[in-house]
């Protein structure tokens, strides 16, 4: 199976993201939302530099350096 590290926290973040901005816009508990959005929108941030860095190392010149 190849799985690429950081799908899941992508995709997690991606969904509480959502879940944030739902929140926020009908101005369910403010603050609590506004930290949910932050929340998933770090996990996104940092699930993409997983996917990037992991896709950098499988090139064939990464192996000869």
């Amino acid at each position: 199976m190849n799985n690429r590290e950081g799908i899941i926290p992508t995709a997690l973040g991606a969904a509480v993201t959502i879940v944030g901005t739902a929140l926020v816009t009908n101005k369910i508990m403010p603050k609590f939302a506004s930290g949910i959005l932050g929340f998933g929108l770090a996990h996104v941030v940092l699930g993409s530099i997983d996917l990037v860095e992991h896709r950098q190392k499988k090139h064939w010149y990464n192996e000869i350096l």
